[in-house]
């Protein structure tokens, strides 16, 4: 895990299949089913620790997730149609979780409103609110629910990204296609489209759009079916759960699983440049200037990072680079990372949603603030007697500069964050020992991440995401800006098609 190319180094990566840029979740899946399949793989990190937008990092004894926190199907006492589960599985790596119930609360100005994995309960809570609502609610939950059904039969482990993927699927998954044919509507639907037909009442609607935001970073109208699909079913089959060790746990299952298979992993190792000679990829070129050469490279940077730094303009064609770089990005977030005290806090759940104004777009930045309290299933996560908070919120990258104003416009944000965390736990500002801000340039310089975004903001029939392909031969691309979703088996799933594409 040395970033300098030592001799013994140097010997380990002479007859390089696979550089793989960055250790992200999509990254580590590419890389790790690779190694599995017997290619001898590179996974080049710039940060010093491995995860990417998942990774964890420590401070006076508080454990902090960085980005994910909510998790479902990655425990063992169901077979799982996770992606990132199905890939633990054939590394031979598992997780221990924690189950637990109900998943969340939302707090809307006109009272909190608890979220259940059991849909039953969920729709009991919803008609205490709206009695027609939740009749609607079911239908809508009933259709995705049926198209999760069909999908189900078809595991991501076994799909890829070219022609071979046709006849494995009339192979292995004949049945479930047959299956799938009077879904095919919907399947290229968006979630709106199967809420307008639905449901009509606001206040179910709402809720509906606040879930795909939650899930996507999109409303209804911008997130695809499969998708919703795909969590109802997950979450209601199996239920949600969190990770010993959070998030952290996961990236280092796959290290374990990528290195057992005979894959080599350097962090501190940033990549400058990808190198191309006419029109294939050769290798990439490190920032002190050493060349590593393999004639398959898998970038997991952003497609903007990706197309607008480490690849001459001249490498792509014209038009092509022109329209990928204007591809719509999510925005960057706000982060809050606390260390509280925990006295009086016995009966604090874990997860929150905080909608401050109904009134106000819940995409607006400070609007929709989002709350993890994991050390509630996890007390190794902070010292005892005390909880690790992490509190996020939309935030615009355009107008964040390093000057002499910086510091207070970043205590100035964070107040969207502390006045949510208030609503859960009022004193919150009294119980602070650790205070951590977070902003789109710590996103930015840290993840390496084009604005701090967390991925592609392609609506649902807006646009096709890119896939694992890319106009040079031997250059594949993961994660968050190929494949629709921003949440960890999205970005899984893309490793996996990539994977198996080149296997």
């Amino acid at each position: 895990m040395t970033p300098t190319l030592s001799k013994r180094s140097l010997d380990k990566i002479m007859s390089l299949d696979v550089i793989v840029i960055g250790s992200g979740i999509g990254g580590l899946t590419a890389g790790a089913l690779l190694a599995r399949y017997g290619k001898k793989v590179l996974i080049c990190e710039s940060h010093t620790i491995a995860g990417g937008a998942a990774h964890s990092f420590s401070r006076r004894g508080f454990h902090f997730d960085s980005g994910p926190s909510f998790y479902c199907g990655l425990g063992n006492k169901f077979p799982s149609l996770n992606p990132l589960k199905q890939v633990l599985d054939v590394l031979g790596e598992s997780l221990e979780v924690i189950p637990y119930d109900p998943l969340g609360h939302y707090h809307f100005p006109e009272g909190t409103f608890p979220v259940y994995s059991n849909l039953q309960k969920y729709r009991q809570e919803v008609a205490q609110v709206t009695p027609q609502g939740a009749q609607e609610l079911e239908r809508f939950e009933q259709r995705l629910l049926s198209l999760y059904d069909c999908l189900k039969d078809i595991p991501t482990i076994a799909l890829r990204a070219d022609w071979q993927l046709i006849p494995i699927l009339i192979s292995r998954c004949f049945p479930a296609l047959l299956k799938l044919l009077p879904q095919i509507n919907i399947i290229n639907s968006s979630v709106g489209d199967v809420m307008d037909r639905e449901v009509s009442d606001p206040w179910v609607r709402r809720l509906i759009d606040l879930e795909c935001f939650l899930l996507s970073g999109l409303k209804a109208h911008g997130t695809i079916a499969p998708e919703v699909a795909f969590m109802l079913g997950e979450r209601t089959r199996v239920g949600v759960e969190y990770p010993v060790g959070g998030s952290g746990a996961i990236v280092d299952a796959l290290i374990r699983g990528f290195q057992r298979w005979g894959g080599e992993l350097w962090v501190g190792t940033h990549v400058e440049q990808i190198l191309v000679k006419s029109g294939k990829v050769i290798g990439v070129k490190l920032r002190k200037g050493e060349i590593i050469k393999a004639p398959i490279v898998i970038s997991n940077a952003t497609i903007w990072d990706t197309y607008g730094k480490l690849l001459k303009p001249e490498d792509l064609p014209r038009t092509y680079r022109e329209e990928a770089l204007k591809t719509p990005a999510i925005e960057s977030f706000m982060h809050l990372h606390l260390g509280i005290k925990a006295d009086g806090l016995e009966e604090l759940t874990g997860h929150h949603v905080v909608v401050h104004d109904s009134k106000q777009d819940i995409a607006k930045p400070g609007n929709t603030c989002m709350i993890s309290i994991p050390s509630v299933w996890d007390c190794n996560l902070a010292p005892e007697g005390y909880h690790v908070v992490h509190a996020y919120t939309l935030e615009a990258y355009e107008g964040w500069q390093k000057d002499e104003k910086y510091e207070d416009k970043k205590r100035e944000k964070a107040q969207f964050l502390y006045c949510a965390l208030e609503k859960v736990i009022p004193d919150i500002r009294q119980r602070i020992t650790l205070e951590l801000i977070g902003t789109p340039l710590t996103h930015s310089h840290f993840l390496r991440r084009f604005q701090g975004t967390y991925g592609a903001a392609i609506a649902a029939g807006k646009g096709m995401f890119p896939g694992c392909h890319t106009p040079i031969s031997g250059l594949y691309r993961v994660g968050d800006s190929t494949m629709p979703g921003i949440g960890v088996p999205a970005v899984a799933a893309s490793g996996i098609l990539c994977a198996n594409t080149l296997k």
